[in-house]
């Protein structure tokens, strides 16, 4: 027997990651070379070392290539509209506290479209881990510029370079309110997934960037190689920085990428603000009725 055969009594050897995937959607629809699919094993990894309940754990996802992750997850799971993924994700942990909500997008629809509730879920804090997969791109409707789009970049809106300054993401959720802000690239497999098992496991709003190639659009169009070279370039580029001034960690087309866990810090989350909130306004009413303080 050559050394190239496996006799049909020996067992495969099943990927641990084949639990969390809806295997009947197979092939999915990801480029070769693209991320996101890396990124959704490091999620299936951190959830298995996380020891969660999974009936208990919510996908939530908008419109774009990073959007299908909802669709192939065996996990309760939820499509929306694009931009709205973080209104439905807010609904869902208000309405059963319970559920351990992710949202899982892309920058176009996190950042551009649904930037504006990107920016009040952090400075509510809501109790929802967002994970952002960034290309730098409009990937699923043709590659046009996206808020995140570094100057000179060549997309199909601008074919001369974009002109625009591109959104700082930990910068702007960590001014907003965030109380963990975190970036690592589609090569740093082993942070992202040890980041991502972080955020399953805390409270409040938590921020995951995962840079990644879209080596049929964004890549092919700046020059910039395949996803191999991609990965090079992450590999020779990503300077981790823990403590770095997120002001200035802004992307640029081929320049230093500074990654790391930026903040991890603890305030009281949306729901329990509000329910001490509604505590004192009750204590109030009843030391001014005469009626004895409620402390429950």
């Amino acid at each position: 027997m050559s050394t190239t055969e496996i006799p049909l009594e020996t067992p495969l050897c099943e990927n641990p990651v084949e639990q969390f995937l809806r295997t009947d959607r197979m092939p999915h629809i990801w480029c070769p070379g693209c991320g996101i699919g890396t990124t959704v094993n490091c999620f299936a990894r951190a959830l298995l070392k996380s020891g969660l309940d999974l009936k208990k754990v919510v996908v939530v996802s908008g419109i774009g290539c990073t959007g299908r992750v909802a669709g192939y997850v065996k996990l309760d799971s939820f499509h929306t509209t694009h931009g709205r993924a973080i209104p439905f994700a807010t609904g869902l942990k208000l309405a059963n506290p319970e559920l351990t909500v992710v949202v899982y997008s892309g920058d176009g629809d996190l950042t551009s479209i649904g930037g504006n509730h990107l920016i009040h879920a952090a400075r509510r804090n809501l109790d929802l881990k967002v994970i952002c997969v960034n290309n730098l791109t409009y990937s699923m409707t043709g590659g046009q510029a996206a808020a995140t789009t570094p100057e000179d970049a060549i997309t199909t809106t601008s074919p001369y370079g974009a002109f625009e300054p591109a959104m700082n993401i930990p910068h702007l959720v960590a001014a907003a309110g965030a109380t963990f802000v975190a970036r690592w690239t589609t090569f740093h497999v082993a942070q992202t997934m040890k980041t991502m098992q972080r955020m399953l496991t805390r409270k409040g709003f938590s921020f995951l960037e995962v840079i990644s190639p879209c080596p049929t659009l964004y890549q092919r169009r700046n020059q910039l190689g395949d996803g191999l070279d991609t990965m090079k370039n992450y590999k020779e580029m990503g300077v981790t920085n823990n403590s770095a001034n997120l002001a200035d960690i802004g992307m640029t087309k081929t320049g230093q990428i500074t990654i790391g866990n930026f903040l991890d810090i603890e305030r009281p989350d949306y729901l329990e603000a509000m329910q001490r909130h509604m505590r004192n306004r009750l204590n109030e009413r009843y030391v001014e009725s005469g009626v004895p303080t409620c402390h429950n």
